[in-house]
């Protein structure tokens, strides 16, 4: 048996030809649709980056018990059970946070890794005591530069050609994987790109893709804000364009992938995935990006494809509701591995062989912010009472997002109280920490919403009866999560 999964980060469903955007160009994209299964109803789970490919390793939410960090050391991990069962699992990435203080322990699971370098601000070339910021550079949407906008302009210097950019480098190398292993079984190969994620960084041809009428300085990496006043309808097509050449570029490395599958035959006996982490928003709701603002469908309702070898079933699509955590289970079941005791996830094959449901409903959040639920046509969204408070991590990796200091600080470290084991531990007891700042998101109204009804999510619903009825799912999910009582608490639940 054979699996490859393409991952790409902050890919937006809604821009994608597959789900009836009609304006972009994403030819790939749709061929793949027509060989494979299209999920409708999937939707993240924890937020953002790594806690989300925490769920790829675990098959289990971690968003109630921490924020962005490494692994675990009592995790379970999808990879390193195939690699110990002798399927060989192999990792070819740019997401440089994988080799950050706040991924770290991600990809030594894996039997080999391959890190390619230069995304956004990774530390990677040096140009010492010369600016490469382009002269009234609008990134970050205005925000004042500093050394990680401009780190990302040296980068850009040693690309001279859109195959130079990492995205292109790291299907150049997971190619090479396929061309050498393609006849050998028991592989996994998980492919996975930073792009489309900000910034929209995108040379000719694609530069000429999606023209657009914007004359100002250069701006294609928007900040994680509200839109502004200043922020012109040019300004905002203009991004829109960006992010949809930087798709463009994505759509061709898929459609160079589904190439070899073609070329080496692999369709018969080798699975394929080909998934997101999250979307993004590009000024719906009046917002940029995610995390500081509510989760809209436009981030947390995801596209997803899947190819299973076993059940030949392509062309059609699926209104079963589905997460990523249900991907690891998905691998380990395609492999013949038993699931994880405390995996949440289940395998998708019975929802595209046989149309189960697997779900009842979803968990999806960031942590600190709100915690949302939905059973597949409502969403809630439940936010915190104005304290927001208690709030408390449990980890044994004191480590988080944070650039090249990414240590929780000695502050918070202070705080430090060993506790009693976690459900989910192992008998390991964990660190307990206080949560300390303001979370944005948090500060959002809880909000219904009935996508049925309203896919777009303009009018919240005011339903007391359909609240009742989403809260008691909320609280049940959470129970089942094993959620720490003092979330209950400071979503006012208790």
């Amino acid at each position: 048996m054979k699996a490859i999964m393409v991952m790409f980060d902050s890919l937006n469903r809604h821009m994608l030809e597959p789900y009836g955007c009609r304006w972009t160009h994403t030819p790939n994209f749709e061929r793949l649709a027509q060989h494979a299964v299209t999920f409708d109803n999937c939707w993240v789970g924890s937020m953002p980056c790594m806690p989300a490919r925490r769920e790829l390793h675990t098959g289990r939410y971690n968003f109630l018990h921490r924020s962005w960090g490494p692994l675990e050391p009592f995790d379970d991990s999808m990879p390193q059970a195939l690699r110990e069962a002798g399927v060989h699992t192999h990792l070819v990435s740019d997401h440089y946070h994988y080799w950050e203080d706040g991924g770290a322990t991600y990809h030594q699971r894996y039997t080999t890794w391959d890190c390619v370098r230069g995304q956004e601000g990774d530390g990677w070339k040096a140009l010492v005591g010369r600016d490469a910021v382009p002269g009234g550079c609008l990134n970050v949407c205005g925000e004042p530069q500093d050394n990680w906008v401009g780190q990302d302009f040296v980068n850009r210097a040693f690309m001279p050609t859109p195959r130079d950019q990492p995205q292109f480098q790291t299907f150049d190398r997971g190619l090479e994987f396929l061309r050498d292993n393609h006849a050998q079984d028991n592989w996994f190969l998980q492919l996975e790109t930073f792009d489309p994620h900000e910034p929209f960084f995108a040379q000719p041809p694609y530069a000429e893709e999606y023209p657009d009428s914007y004359t100002g300085p250069l701006c294609d990496w928007p900040d994680y804000r509200p839109v502004s006043k200043s922020d012109s309808p040019e300004l905002i097509r203009h991004l829109r364009s960006e992010y949809a050449r930087v798709l463009s570029m994505c759509d061709e490395n898929l459609g160079r992938v589904l190439d070899a599958m073609d070329e080496y035959d692999l369709w018969k006996d080798t699975m394929l995935i080909v998934n997101t982490d999250h979307g993004f928003l590009l000024a719906e709701h009046g917002q940029w990006a995610k995390c500081h603002c509510p989760f809209y469908a436009e981030v947390a309702h995801t596209p997803l494809f899947v190819w299973d070898p076993r059940g030949q079933k392509r062309g059609t699509r699926s209104q079963q509701l589905v997460q990523t955590i249900d991907l690891p289970a998905t691998l380990l079941e395609f492999f013949g591995q038993p699931l994880f005791a405390d995996m949440q996830g289940r395998p998708l094959r019975g929802v595209m062989e046989r149309d189960e449901p697997i779900h009842e409903g979803a968990l999806f959040g960031l942590f600190g912010g709100q915690v949302c639920c939905t059973d597949g046509e409502w969403v809630y969204m439940r936010s915190p009472g104005r304290e927001n408070a208690p709030r408390y991590e449990y980890t044994l990796m004191p480590t988080r997002h944070g650039g090249r200091r990414a240590f929780m600080s000695n502050e918070v470290l202070r705080t430090a109280r060993l506790v009693e084991p976690l459900p989910f531990s192992k008998g390991v007891p964990v660190l307990r920490v206080e949560s300390r700042g303001a979370v944005s998101q948090a500060a959002y109204p809880t909000m219904l919403f009935c996508m049925r009804a309203d896919p777009g999510q303009e009018q919240p619903v005011q339903d007391e009866a359909q609240e009742r009825r989403m809260t008691a799912l909320l609280k049940e999910m959470m129970r089942r999560s094993d959620a720490p009582a003092e979330q209950y608490k400071r979503l006012g639940l208790d």
